[in-house]
């Protein structure tokens, strides 16, 4: 007589195949540089940690100039953010001028679209230059329903006001939309791309051009005096100044990990069976929804059919009680709301967005200079990691103030207003009050506990310390469930099997290793 499988096997069996499965469309068939040898101890004139679109295109700039530049990564290309992106190259970014128009002045939007617009020149001439296709595509920031209207207008005018020539969708056009929008504000001749063919293309005109390309090394810490280097599991290096390019800073000067909050989000792909959606979309109202399509042209491959791109499923780094059950919604609304055929690929991606809405981009406080750094882009790398690019090139090239554009000045002298405190403020207290939750319910749960299923995670205490036990691949693990940036207890994230902080958004693997965020080192390993 068979045996009917548990509902419990069933789900740690799917869990299992789904996990299996998050790799981004773009990185099916990309081929990347292979890197260049370490030398430890050696000296350049820049060293940036971190191999994504901010290190990549600081690095060609300077490298371009003539500077002695290496780069130091732990994973590979791209292999966070930058590589996990929809790939869409916008100045109309959802609600974000008008979010921005509503705390701070006129002339501080404008500067933020001017950055932008200097950003998307850089990459899609990148692109041209280095044979990377594009293609061009009208963005759309809509509402829903009637409740996002109100919200697509205010973006309308602070669009507008900051110089974009943006305009309202007429009734015709929402009429033809494959995608449903009550209104919507729309910009022209933007552009689609797949990032990581761009990635890897300026991987290797930056090594051509003399670059050190140094993967799979990790940087354990940042050292400022006597001499700028970092140390890495292969040795030191050293250099005239370097450059953080790692999303959340892996130093704590300026405490910017208490100045960014970490969101994670989702995206599914699939074979498309009906009409190509060919703008790129984005929801001003909740639950916030992106699309656009994938052609052979900008990252489908030249032998997959189009592709529809679905984005979603966003949330506060380690603050849901279940990454996979977004995901499932977010899948759920595309099964029904578009013509799609076959899943062919999942991923996520973490983005840190400033609690003043403004990338911070400049000089590290207490660095004597020596250290350059940017965060905070909200979700819109594409454009404003070039422009990030742009300004920390042209400061250590040393060109003078009167030689940049204005924007870079505007931007790095903006003033905190009460808005900015404000949201601090509460955001700092909802970290407390997430730090206190997670360790009473950690101490509430003692060791040893039941082998968790496969794919699944549970924290416990053993001697009044949190432990973290995971099966992963058919393997129980035990790490330390305490991050070791500042403290606070893990949550287990069913979706992609990490452990994630939901303090300040550091995320490890299940044995321990440090994927991201501010912290520096990984869990200790218990079994």
């Amino acid at each position: 007589m068979g045996t009917e499988p548990s509902v419990k096997s069933l789900a740690a069996v799917r869990r299992s195949a789904l996990t299996a499965k998050m790799t981004a469309l773009w990185k099916s068939d990309v081929t990347v540089p292979a890197g260049t040898p370490f030398e430890p101890g050696r000296r350049h004139d820049v060293i940036i940690v971190g191999a994504g679109l901010t290190g990549l295109a600081t690095a060609l700039e300077l490298v371009r100039s003539g500077m002695d530049v290496a780069i130091v990564e732990r994973g590979g290309i791209g292999e966070l953010a930058s590589g996990s992106n929809t790939g869409k190259i916008s100045l109309l970014q959802g609600t974000t001028l008008s979010s921005l128009r509503r705390h701070h002045p006129a002339s501080l939007v404008r500067a933020y679209v001017d950055a932008n617009r200097d950003g998307f020149d850089w990459i899609t001439r990148a692109a041209d230059e280095l044979g990377v296709s594009t293609t061009t595509r009208t963005a759309y920031t809509h509402a829903q329903g009637a409740e996002g209207v109100a919200a697509v207008t205010e973006e309308y005018r602070a669009a507008r006001e900051a110089g974009l020539d943006v305009r309202l969708a007429g009734a015709d056009e929402l009429a033809a939309s494959p995608v449903h929008m009550a209104s919507a504000v729309a910009l022209d001749d933007q552009r689609a791309i797949d990032p990581m063919s761009l990635l890897a293309a300026l991987a290797t005109a930056f090594v051509a051009a003399g670059g050190r390309l140094h993967l799979g090394t990790a940087v354990s810490r940042v050292r400022v005096v006597p001499r700028p280097r970092v140390d890495t599991e292969a040795g030191p290096l050293f250099a005239g100044k370097i450059v953080l390019a790692t999303g959340a800073p892996i130093t704590d000067r300026g405490l910017y990990f208490a100045k960014v909050s970490g969101m994670r989000s989702a995206c599914v792909s699939f074979d498309l069976e009906g009409e190509v959606p060919y703008g790129m979309y984005l929801s001003a109202d909740s639950p916030t929804r992106s699309v656009r399509t994938a052609t052979a042209a900008d990252g489908a491959g030249p032998e997959r059919s189009p592709q529809l791109i679905v984005g979603g499923a966003g949330h506060p780094v380690g603050r849901t009680d279940s990454e996979l059950a977004k995901l499932d919604e977010l899948i759920a609304w595309a099964r029904d709301t578009f013509p799609v055929g076959a899943e062919t690929h999942r991923w996520s991606a973490q983005d840190y967005t400033s609690h003043n809405l403004v990338p911070f981009i400049g000089s590290m406080p207490r660095s004597l200079g020596r250290v350059r750094f940017a965060t905070g882009y909200a979700k819109w790398g594409l454009t404003n990691a070039p422009a990030a690019a742009l300004r920390i090139a042209s400061e250590l090239r040393g060109e003078k103030m009167r030689e940049r554009p204005t924007w870079m000045t505007v931007i790095g002298t903006r003033l905190t207003v009460p808005a900015d405190l404000a949201r601090g403020v509460s955001e700092n207290a909802k970290v407390g009050a997430v730090a206190a939750q997670g360790w009473t319910a950690a101490l509430a749960r003692s060791t040893p506990v039941a082998q968790p299923a496969e794919g699944e995670g549970t924290v416990a205490q053993h001697h009044a310390r949190p432990v973290g036990v995971s099966t992963v691949d058919g393997q129980t693990r035990a790490v330390s469930a305490i991050c070791p940036h500042m403290g606070g207890v893990l949550e287990w994230n069913d979706l992609e099997c990490t452990w994630d902080c939901p303090l300040h958004a550091s995320r490890f693997t299940p044995d321990g290793e440090r994927i991201e965020g501010p912290a520096s080192t990984g869990l200790r390993r218990l079994r």
